[in-house]
């Protein structure tokens, strides 16, 4: 996963992870800016997640998007 492009493509992803976790408020994904640790953080945070946790559902939200993959 490449978290360089992830910030570079924020503002066509805050859609999608906005419908897929619905608990991210507007100022969450405002917060978030595409930055990956602060993305895992508000996912810890909102839905009790382990980090580990976080880092899965994020990377399989990536592999979803066909621009992500390789």
């Amino acid at each position: 996963m490449n978290k360089d492009i992830a910030e570079g493509r924020w503002a066509e992803l805050k859609g999608r992870v906005k419908q897929k976790w619905s608990e991210l408020t507007d100022d969450d994904i405002g917060e978030i800016q595409g930055r990956y640790d602060a993305f895992v953080g508000k996912l810890q945070a909102k839905y009790g997640m382990k980090r580990e946790e976080a880092e899965k559902e994020w990377a399989r939200f990536m592999e979803d998007d066909p621009d992500m993959r390789s």
